[in-house]
């Protein structure tokens, strides 16, 4: 993630002051979502053909990902991780999910079993996540209650502005769910399975 030592020294300081302070400083808190059309599509009449990129700033994108690396140790720490989460897991990578996919259908073959996988893709649960259910959940993991505040100072008064070809908003509040791809969303703590 950063290569010299000395910088990722203090990005892990500002980590741990935001953990310690439960506050996440209003200044990482601001997004701006472009609005970039999908390529080839035959219309442009639905939000579908559209695709929404969050920009955010490096710097709180880089505490982020420190914050999230340490927690998610803290939880596997804990043992709050199933042993076979490998989605978004701290090294666990796609080699690990397809050697344990392949020794779990040979180890079934070889009992005159058939295999199969179901896959669930469970729409909107990022976006529209509960931030009291997030709390109960942190807490059923185990973790202390700074990092509790942390996450209640983190969802708090967050804001984006939405821009299209020349056009930008006003900027608004979104105090709703959580990005998929964000490093602290639960996709990156728990692992996309949960």
């Amino acid at each position: 993630m950063i290569a010299n030592e000395r910088c990722l020294e203090k990005f892990i300081h500002i980590a741990n002051v935001c953990i310690n302070l439960e506050y996440w400083l209003s200044y990482f808190k601001s997004a701006n979502t472009i609005i970039i059309p999908k390529p080839n599509k035959d219309s442009y009449n639905s939000p579908k053909s559209f695709c929404p990129i969050v920009l955010l700033n490096t710097t709180g994108k880089l505490v982020k990902k420190v914050i999230s690396t340490q927690l998610q140790f803290q939880i596997s720490a804990n043992r709050f991780l199933d042993s076979h989460q490998f989605g978004e897991i701290q090294q666990c990578s796609t080699i690990d999910i397809g050697l344990y996919l392949t020794y779990i259908i040979q180890a079934r073959w070889l009992k005159q079993c058939y295999t199969s996988i179901i896959a669930f893709d469970i729409a909107q649960f990022f976006p529209s996540l509960n931030y009291d259910f997030l709390s109960l959940y942190l807490t059923k993991a185990g973790l202390n209650t700074n990092i509790i505040g942390f996450f209640n100072s983190y969802h708090s008064n967050c804001s984006t502005m939405y821009s299209w070809n020349n056009f930008s908003s006003l900027s608004f509040n979104t105090n709703i769910g959580v990005g998929q791809g964000l490093a602290l969303s639960l996709h990156y703590l728990f692992g996309s399975n949960h």
